[in-house]
């Protein structure tokens, strides 16, 4: 799909830009920031609020200015080289080590499908009593479906559309509870380590920061992409890129940020312990009444199925990338990774027994593999042979190889709080 617009001929093509052609451009960023609103992300804010108040809203606000420095790093690879972060990787990093860096990639992939198939499965649990693991099921053949044919595209922005109304909806619930907004904003930028949180700090690290998005990113953008070869449109493309993605991204914030202080308000204050993804429709209760549980089901539903689409889109980018493809449907390095990534999520959900759970350590492990992604990633946007005069500036590589150290060190505190 991406591959054949890569291979449009746009020379002598001048466009008109007027003050909405930043609308022309968004799009990429706003895919990705489905993944804010995933069931995984669900999941571990709600989980966050609900056990450490306020506390951990820091975690969201230095994942959030990562998830910008790092999407719009990425988004410049794919535009200035007309390569995806994996072919990059295939194509200019020693096959025994681009080899072994992809294939992590993958099994963040399978982590992450793993989460939306699971809320995908809870939420038709939740309209039409289907067991998870049927349900499950049934999300992954659907998905399958979507992908193969290409027809998601036909519902692609009414899911988008209805599952930003409910991101929006708990933007909208701060005004109806009652919030310590003093001890929120001061959360917000001040670092703190409760006893027992640093699962919750890396799951919601992992659902913030998403390995796939980065892989996911750097293919998509290409799908907007003209002449490369004519300069003044790059450098026209990389000025609406980094708009797309800072107005995506500061959006994804603000609904991960109301997800926990709702949490926080609702659970915390009450002493009420979560443990299950379903309890989240208490939340919405104040807008939706009594209607607030079939609303969350159906938002679940369709944020699952949405987020597994965009999960499955970035497996078949980086298992094709491993052989220097990019991603095309119709090509089938594209979908065997596209079925491996869904495939073995689905083996994997018939194995677990709490599912909420299932969808905390899913988002930890995307952070666990995500300092391999962004060490791998600034080493080629920083490379001269990879991105000739578009690399990485020596401020710009050393604040994106600051960000995988900050990555790592919170990992090494993870295996530590988990040993002892």
């Amino acid at each position: 799909m991406f591959g054949f617009l890569r291979n449009i001929d746009r020379k002598g093509y001048r466009a008109r830009y007027g003050g909405l052609e930043i609308f022309k451009f968004i799009g990429p960023g706003l895919l990705v920031t489905v993944g804010f609103i995933d069931p995984g992300n669900w999941a571990s804010n709600l989980a966050a609020g609900a056990e450490f108040g306020y506390a951990l809203l820091w975690i969201v606000t230095l994942s959030t200015v990562m998830l910008i420095l790092l999407q719009h790093n990425v988004a410049h690879l794919g535009i200035a080289t007309g390569l995806c972060l994996s072919e990059a990787t295939a194509i200019y990093v020693k096959k025994r080590y681009s080899r072994l860096l992809l294939s992590s990639a993958m099994l963040a992939s399978v982590s992450t499908s793993l989460a939306e198939i699971l809320g995908g499965a809870i939420a038709l649990n939740m309209l039409f009593q289907i067991p998870v693991r049927a349900g499950a099921v049934l999300v992954t053949i659907f998905v399958i479906i979507m992908l193969f044919t290409n027809s998601y595209k036909v519902i692609e922005k009414w899911i988008i559309a209805f599952v930003s109304v409910i991101g929006l909806s708990f933007l909208y619930e701060l005004t109806l509870v009652d919030i310590n907004w003093d001890s929120a904003i001061t959360s917000w930028v001040t670092p703190s380590f409760p006893s027992g949180s640093m699962v919750l700090i890396m799951s919601v690290l992992g659902a913030v920061v998403m390995p796939h998005n980065l892989f996911l990113h750097s293919e998509i953008i290409q799908s907007r992409q003209w002449n490369r070869e004519d300069e003044k449109i790059i450098k026209r493309q990389l000025r609406y890129e980094y708009s797309d993605t800072l107005i995506s991204m500061i959006t994804g914030w603000a609904i991960n940020s109301a997800m926990i202080i709702l949490a926080a308000a609702v659970f915390f204050k009450t002493g009420t312990p979560v443990t299950e993804l379903q309890q989240a429709k208490s939340l919405l209760s104040p807008i939706l009444g009594n209607h607030a549980a079939l609303v969350f089901a159906v938002a679940l539903l369709f944020s699952g199925i949405s987020s597994s689409i965009t999960s499955g889109m970035a497996a078949g980018s980086i298992f094709a990338g491993m052989f220097k493809e990019p991603y095309d449907v119709k090509d089938n390095h594209s979908r065997l990774g596209i079925l491996i990534s869904v495939i073995l999520a689905l083996a994997i959900i018939f194995l677990i027994s709490n599912p909420f759970n299932g969808l905390i350590i899913s988002q930890m492990c995307l952070s666990i593999q995500l300092p391999f992604t962004i060490f791998m990633q600034v080493y080629l946007t920083s490379s001269e042979k990879v991105m000739g005069k578009y690399k990485n500036s020596t401020l710009n590589k050393t604040v994106l190889y600051t960000l995988g150290i900050i990555v790592t060190l919170l990992n090494i505190a993870l295996f530590i709080s988990i040993l002892r």
